[in-house]
């Protein structure tokens, strides 16, 4: 068994399940130990609207995940998502003290690349560096050791709102667990299923989940442009449920038992059994019929997509196509009906670089719980991520401040 501190526990916090994945650390990668699901009751859009009903399904998820890997879980990497992150490319430029870059020059880079105006009611998530340049040398992934004078640096800065971040904590420190980090969800899904080439071809990566679809573009090995879209599987579960005349539920099983993306792959002649409301029979309906429905609003969804990458100028930059993953990718057809949409080459993505029980989580729907194990191997820090104005951050920043008097 491994150690504590070799464990990493990545919870997805979605809008229609909630997964907690376990993994152990290894030389050759990550070994799944634990996989836990449960049916999200309590966000909605990707965000908190009934906190009790989130920490019961996160008690859950965990203890399942734990009871199966053999450990008690204490600490998880959270994902986050929702209308309310938004995204922008940032450029930072400091003076080289000594002349050969240290990594307190790259941490002042950073800081100077992150230095933008924000609402007060917004916090940033991730600053990821996209390329420094050296004395006007460009391309350069990592300066540390380079002699130079001036060292600048590209970053994509990733915000969110401080209310959304606030109640992930709070429901995760109800449940009795430390947040170690809050990470973006398309963020951690590309880690877990997309590889180094395409990222350095041009993709984009759309995480078609429950109530939203993340989208996350790469070019030349860095990432430029996030967003997300207000549509996603809920929109095509109601979508049933009006067009048929059913409830929720019984259009949340037809669309996942005999839901279709492409209203061609049906034969003509196929019926399904519907459920009525009320209390009264069932009813035979045509197979096409929920095909119609089906490929109309999924259609819908990555037209938005496709629109969204082009307001964002990155459309025409992607020499590796497109990536679907998430729950909703696993429709038949929708591979098919991409292609169509977006006019280049489309997979489904599934994480596929793990160890151990990897095979549990050989599915779109697994793909930013696992990314979060392999985020917090490379991000793993000594200290936990304290929630936005907590006691021991005002500390911090308040033993920043003094230290930076001292060295003036």
């Amino acid at each position: 068994m491994a150690r504590h501190e070799e464990l990493i526990v990545g919870l997805d916090l979605g809008t229609t399940k909630v997964c907690a994945v376990v993994g152990d650390v290894t030389s050759e990668g990550v070994d799944i130990l634990g996989v836990a699901t449960s049916q999200s009751r309590g966000l909605r859009g990707g965000m908190v609207v009934n906190i009790d009903q989130t920490v019961s399904a996160i008690k859950q998820v965990v203890e399942e995940a734990g009871l199966m890997a053999g450990v008690n879980i204490a600490r998880v990497y959270a994902g986050i998502a929702g209308t309310h992150i938004t995204s922008m490319n940032s450029h930072g430029v400091i003076a080289i003290k000594s002349r050969e870059v240290t990594q307190a020059d790259i941490d002042r880079v950073l800081d100077a690349a992150k230095a933008i105006a924000m609402p007060f009611d917004r916090r940033v998530l991730h600053v990821i560096p996209q390329q420094y340049i050296v004395d006007e040398q460009e391309g350069i992934l990592n300066p540390l050791g380079m002699s130079g004078v001036r060292l600048e640096a590209k970053v994509h800065v990733v915000t969110g709102a401080i209310s959304a971040v606030e109640n992930i904590f709070k429901c995760c420190n109800r449940a009795d667990l430390q947040v170690q980090d809050v990470v973006f969800e398309a963020l951690a899904a590309s880690d877990s299923v997309l590889d180094p080439d395409e990222k350095h071809l041009g993709v984009a990566l759309v995480d078609i989940g429950g109530g939203t679809t993340n989208i996350a573009v790469f070019l030349n090995q860095g990432i430029c442009h996030t967003a997300v879209v207000g549509l996603g599987g809920n929109h095509i579960t109601s979508d049933i449920s009006v067009g048929l005349r059913t409830s929720v539920e019984e259009s949340e099983r037809i669309k996942r038992e005999q839901g279709c993306a492409l209203t061609d792959w049906v034969e003509p002649g196929d019926v399904i059994e519907v459920g009525s409301v009320g209390g009264q029979k069932p009813r035979q309906l045509s197979h096409s019929i929920l095909a119609e429905i089906i490929e109309a609003r999924t259609e819908e969804i990555l037209k938005v997509v496709e629109l969204e990458l082009i307001k964002a100028g990155y459309l025409e930059s992607l020499n590796a196509g497109i990536v679907l993953t998430g729950g909703v990718s696993l429709l038949p057809g929708i591979r098919e009906l991409a292609e169509r949409v977006f006019d280049m080459p489309v997979r489904i993505g599934l994480p596929y670089k793990f160890g151990g029980l990897g095979d549990m989580v050989k599915n779109p729907m697994f793909s930013t719980a696992t990314g979060l194990l392999l985020y917090g191997r490379e991000h793993a820090q000594g200290d936990f991520i304290q929630p936005p104005d907590s006691p021991d951050r005002l500390r911090r920043a308040w033993a920043a401040v003094k230290g930076w008097f001292k060295e003036f």
